[in-house]
Order: structure tokens, then sequence, then C-alpha cells
């Protein structure tokens, strides 16, 4: 990686790494230490992921009219605001504000980086970069996690204010940092999509007459519907009253998850680098496919405890080898669908698919795997294969380099190393 490339995944694993300190515990802080009851703790959930939803449609316009430093930059001070004025809140309408404030600071911040990484890497190691920073956001917050779990005492509400004093200085480091960062002009775009050179082409009517980057969200909103939407709540819910499993029991299962991304993610992306994408999504399918049936057996298979302990964990397992394959490739594909003037409206248009999923999912399946065991689980087995059919579908929509990026590094290999003095045979008479 290049010395900019170097210092956007460092500022991208401090700033999980201060996030990880906080978000399991938001609930109980609000809920409980600040003694503002259950509703005011699902209220500020919900203006979180609200904010969220009303600063993402500006974003990408946004960054790409004054580029994504500026924006990453003011997000990640906004987060440090928020975080900050949420350790210290008293009341509800501290805790509601301070919550508005971190959660459109952290959406902001989402495609702004995405859009960093693709300026500062080309097609052939765009994949890697994009690993990279999964990778290190994992890493960092499941080492945030576990350090601010032995910080947190509910009898001394100073220690989350310091857990959320942590957080603020960790997205003022990522501001500083990447404030450092001289960002090339996206010279390696410059294959983008023929849509960019339409007169007076961008915008939203130009992305919803992209079939192929339409169809990438709607398959987007499955992913993310269909696992991330689930971790806390309907899977969790399931767990809890279907299982029988203890509460405790949740948070191993997230460092499970944690621990496969970590472990596998470099050894997944050798295999999956050079394969079509939408064949790897479509076998995420496949194998989310196989961790609902494995959460059906913990919770409807008549086992002992252990058992369905032991299911319960490998679920969330099966679902962090599924993401460590997703991770080197749907992001990259959103920025090779992107025309070079509109990859921060098609990264935030993906980011706006991800929280809406974010925020649907546990509506629908909080409720379903609280008290219908048996649905829930058919539901999101048929989810996780409609995954599978609409990454082939996607398939069919893509070039072959788009497809599969290692045709387009061959081909440029081959250019490279063709003598200088070589001449185009002639063609053969008659």
């Amino acid at each position: 990686m290049g010395a900019a490339m170097r210092r956007i995944q460092a500022g991208n694993a401090l700033s999980a790494f201060g996030l990880g300190f906080t978000v399991p515990y938001l609930y109980v802080y609000v809920a409980q230490v600040r003694d503002l009851g259950a509703s005011t703790a699902g209220a500020v959930l919900a203006v979180f992921a609200l904010a969220a939803l009303v600063v993402l449609p500006f974003t990408g316009r946004v960054i790409d009219r004054r580029g994504p430093l500026p924006v990453l930059v003011t997000g990640a001070v906004l987060a440090s605001v928020g975080a900050f004025a949420m350790g210290l809140s008293w009341s509800v309408p501290t805790a509601v504000l301070s919550a508005a404030l971190l959660g459109a600071g952290t959406a902001v911040m989402q495609p702004a980086l995405a859009t960093m990484i693709v300026w500062c890497s080309t097609p052939s190691t765009r994949t890697r970069a994009f690993a990279t920073q999964f990778f290190l956001a994992n890493l960092g917050l499941g080492v945030g996690g576990l350090i601010g779990g032995q910080i947190v005492d509910e009898s001394r509400p100073g220690t989350f204010t310091l857990l959320f004093g942590v957080e603020a200085a960790m997205f003022l480091v990522l501001a500083a940092t990447a404030a450092t960062v001289r960002l090339p002009r996206p010279a390696a775009l410059a294959g983008a999509p023929a849509e960019d050179a339409r007169p007076g082409g961008g915008g939203l009517r130009t992305m919803l007459a992209h079939r192929a980057m339409v169809q990438l969200c709607g398959l987007g909103f499955v992913l993310f519907f269909a696992c991330y939407g689930q971790f806390e709540s309907g899977l969790a819910a399931y767990g809890t009253e279907a299982a029988g499993i203890d509460p405790s029991t949740l948070g191993i299962a997230l460092a499970a998850n944690t621990a496969v991304i970590v472990v596998a993610q470099f050894v997944v992306l050798r295999l999956v680098e050079r394969r079509r994408r939408s064949r790897v999504i479509a076998a995420v399918g496949l194998i989310w496919t196989f961790a609902w049936v494995v959460a059906g057996f913990a919770g409807l298979g008549h086992g002992s405890r252990t058992m369905a302990t032991a299911a319960f964990i490998s679920t969330y397992a099966l679902f962090g080898l599924g993401e460590a394959m997703l991770s080197p490739t749907v992001a990259p594909l959103v920025a090779d669908l992107a025309p070079a003037s509109m990859v921060g409206q098609y990264n935030s248009a993906f980011a706006l698919v991800k929280q809406l999923a974010l925020a649907i999912g546990p509506a629908v399946g909080g409720p379903m795997g609280a008290t219908l065991h048996g649905p829930y689980i058919v539901t999101f087995v048929l989810f996780s294969l409609g995954i599978s059919v609409l990454a082939l579908r996607l398939g069919r929509r893509l070039t072959p380099v788009q497809d599969r990026p290692s045709l387009g590094s061959a081909s440029r290999l081959v250019v490279r190393h063709m003598p200088e003095s070589a001449e185009p045979a002639p063609a053969p008479a008659g």
C-alpha cells in the first residue's frame, strides 16, 4: 500500500476501535446507567439509524463535488462531538440529540472512506484494499469491545463517560490522520462506464438507469437484511427464546463471528480474488442458507442445551465466513460500476441501502425471532437462497472485467511486457 492508503486504513482501524468501546453498551447506558428507560433507549437507537437515512442522500453529491477528504473530516468531527455529548447526557433531549450527531457523522464517514480507498487504488488492487479495510474494522471493533467490557461498570456512570470519551478521541484521530493524506486524482477510474460521458449525466436519474447498479442495490438490501439486520435483534431473540441459550452466549457468538473474519479474511481473499464476483456472492448465499439451517437445529432440533449452544455459535461463525467473502467483492464492485464523476454518489447510495436494511431488519426479525420460531428460520433460509439467485442474475449484467477484475490485470500485464520492437503480423493473403 502507498502512504496515503496506509494512513486511511490506520485511521479507519482506530475509529472502529473507538466504536467497539461503545456500540455493545449503548442500550444499557441509556436505559439503565442514565435511568432513562427502555423506551428512551429504543428511541436513541432509532434516531441513530434515522440520522443516517437523512444525511446519506446528500452525502454522495457533496463528495463528488468537493472530494471525500473534507466530507470525512467533517463527519469525524461531528461524530466526535456526538460521542462526547452522549457520555455526558443526563436527559432525554441531550441523549437523542447526541445520537443524531453520532449517527449522522458515522454515516457520512462510510462513503467518504470508501471513495478515498477507490481514489488511492487501482482496479487490480481495489479488492485487496477493501478486504484490508474490512479486516481492520472488525479487528478494531473486536479489540475495542473486549477492552470496553473490562472497563464498564453499571454502578459507575463515569466508566461509560470514559468509553465515550475514548470514542470521541478516536474520531478526532481519524480526522487528523485523514487531513494529512494527499489524495491523488482518481486517474485509476479512466475506464469508467460510458454513462459518465453523457451530456448532463449524473445524479439519481443516471443511477436508476444503470440496471446493474439497481440490481446490486437490491442484492445489497437482501444481504444486509438477512445477515447484519438479524445479529442483535431477531437472531438474538430466537437464540434466547427458541434455543434457550444463556444471554451471555450472545457475546461469545459475536466474538466467534469476529474471530472467523479476522482469521479467515486473507485466506479467503486468495480464493476469491480471481473468481467471478457474482459466483462468490452466490456461494455466500448458500453458506448463509446452511447457517440458518444450523440455527434451526439449535432452536427446533430438540437436542441438548450444549448442542444448541454449539450450533448457535456455529451460525454466527458461518455468517463471518460469508462476510469475509463479501468484503473483497461487493464494495469494489460498487466502485467499478460507478462513472468517474459519481463514485461518491454510488457509494452513498449503497450505504443508504445498507442503512435501510439495518433499520427494517430488526423491526421485522425481532418479533418473528421471539415468537414465530419456525416461520422465522424458513423466511431467512428463503432470503439466503434469494441471495444466490440475485447474484447470478447480476452476473449477466456485468462486463467480464467487472465480474472478474483479474482479467483486466492480466490484459494490462500482457501489454506491459510486449516488446517495443514487436510489429503486428501481416494479414494472411486472400
